[in-house]
């Protein structure tokens, strides 16, 4: 096994570890507080040619691999894991099922748009009453004359007031007594389509997170993506792929908690002596060190698993479930090294420990992973 960076990788590596260390973080801490949407930072993401990474360049995008994603991600969210959020959605859950499941047509139309930057990339799964559980899904698209009518509610989804279409699941008829689920492009523009962003949320306060009701909105059956009756299918191999994104996003934020603890350890007086002469502190950081460590390697397996064309269902869930635990466990440890100032905001700690939450939520919660990693098992 080699873990050296390809040559291709490593110069992404320096690009956006220097992009997000200038750009993205010196205002994360006041986007927290203003819960302002860091627009400006994707217009420097998209003149750097980073929008479209893993899609090919026939549509705008640079042609990379899941590994150079996951650099990425991990590297914005340490930084801010508002925009790492944003960037891996935009990514994985916008602008992969259009690769993967689109006509040339709809990449050209639809993908091209989020490679370059112009959209945003979201899609709409989740409801009310359906997340996981496809049979919950209400959303619905009647076939009348060409088009396709659909009325509904999508809800928690992610980056759709920045997006000019999306993709969103709806029911479309009956097979064997089963909902019959496909997915369908959708323009935000479209009659009767209304975004709804006023989430008060836990944490990742400058990401966007929406609700969706779409009231007779019309779109031609054109728009369907990939085949009729497999859009939940379909969104199953997209969210393996956006889990990689979530548990890279999670050890971005944990080496974010684990730097500032370290340093705090380090210039922290008590007793005569600074915090990482104590051998408490010494060990809880060297915890910190390995859990991140090992949940590095599983994101990026998992991510070279998929470039491979192997299967990475497991992984991505292991991956994701692993990272995203040890995510909230890094940063609680961080606010406890931290004391009282761990509880400010100025801080940071406070902060990571919030946005780590959700990634013990997104792209399925932690005892859904555990029922994927069981059914791979063979449980």
């Amino acid at each position: 096994m080699n873990f050296d960076f390809t040559s291709e990788q490593e110069m992404i590596y320096k690009t956006i570890k220097e992009f997000s260390e200038e750009e993205v973080a010196p205002g994360a801490l006041e986007r927290d507080k203003t819960k302002a949407f860091p627009e400006e930072i994707f217009k420097k993401l998209a003149d750097l040619g980073l929008m479209g990474l893993p899609f090919p360049e026939e549509y705008g995008g640079a042609g990379a691999d899941t590994i150079s994603f996951a650099i990425v991600t991990e590297q914005l969210s340490k930084a801010c894991a508002s925009t790492g959020i944003t960037y891996s959605a935009h990514i994985s859950l916008g602008g992969a099922p259009l690769n993967l499941f689109g006509t040339e047509e709809q990449k050209q139309k639809f993908l091209v748009p989020i490679c370059t930057g112009e959209s945003f990339g979201a899609f709409g799964l989740t409801e009310p009453n359906a997340g996981s559980d496809a049979g919950g899904t209400r959303t619905s698209a009647i076939e009348v004359d060409g088009e396709y009518i659909i009325n509904g509610n999508k809800c928690y989804i992610t980056n759709a007031s920045y997006a000019d279409h999306l993709a969103l699941t709806a029911v479309t008829g009956e097979h064997n007594g089963s909902k019959e689920i496909s997915a369908i492009i959708v323009p935000t523009n479209a009659k009767g389509f209304k975004i709804i962003d006023n989430y008060e949320k836990m944490g990742l306060h400058s990401s966007n997170t929406t609700e969706l009701v779409l009231e007779d909105v019309r779109v031609p059956t054109e728009q369907l993506l990939g085949k009729k009756g497999e859009g939940f299918k379909q969104f199953l191999i997209t969210l393996d792929g956006g889990r990689i994104g979530i548990g890279a996003m999670a050890v971005g934020i944990a080496q974010a908690a684990y730097e500032k603890a370290l340093h705090y350890a380090k210039e922290r007086q008590q007793f005569g002596r600074s915090l990482s002469h104590f051998q408490a502190i010494q060990f809880k950081l060297a915890d910190m060190a390995l859990k991140i460590e090992l949940a590095r390697n599983m994101v990026y397996k998992a991510a070279w698993l998929k470039d491979q064309g192997k299967p990475f269902s497991k992984e991505a869930s292991m991956c994701k479930l692993y990272a995203s635990e040890i995510s909230m466990e890094v940063a609680d440890q961080a606010v406890q090294i931290h004391g009282g100032y761990g509880y400010m905001k100025e801080y940071h700690v406070e902060r990571y420990m919030r946005d780590a939450k959700l990634t013990e939520i997104g792209e399925g919660t932690s005892e859904i992973q555990r029922m994927v990693i069981a059914r791979q098992i063979g449980c």
